[in-house]
């Protein structure tokens, strides 16, 4: 089959051929989703802090988000004292783990009436037709 497009394309002029193997990261698309996505629960959802309930904004939802996918969190003491959660980078994630993130944000939204807004839907419906 290559060998074939490769003929078709020399009759045009030179052409280049590059073998690699899929990139493992997480794709664009599915950064694009996460960020609509964590939008809509910081909207929607308040949070217990410090004692308190609070809406949160999206960058604080990633972490707490991106820690329930671990099995066990990791916590550090603060240098000022508190403790700082350390988790996860999503900019290190493999797609796969991108994609069992995403299904974990759907299901705590769910779980919590979140209606998920037009921009997280749209993104929603290019995802999926990319799978």
């Amino acid at each position: 089959m290559v060998a074939n497009m490769a003929g078709r394309g020399l009759r045009a002029g030179t052409i280049e051929i590059v073998l690699r193997r899929p990139a493992k990261r997480r794709s664009l698309d599915q950064n694009r989703k996460l960020w609509p996505m964590l939008a809509d629960i910081s909207e929607q959802i308040e949070w217990p802090i410090n004692g308190r309930m609070d809406y949160l904004p999206a960058e604080d939802w990633k972490d707490i988000l991106t820690a329930g996918l671990d099995s066990e969190q990791r916590v550090a003491q603060g240098i000022n004292g508190g403790f700082v959660m350390l988790g996860r980078r999503t900019s290190k994630m493999r797609k796969k783990e991108f994609a069992e993130l995403i299904e974990l944000i759907y299901a705590f939204g769910a779980e919590r009436g979140v209606a998920w807004s037009e921009p997280a839907m749209r993104a929603y419906e290019q995802y999926r037709e990319a799978a």
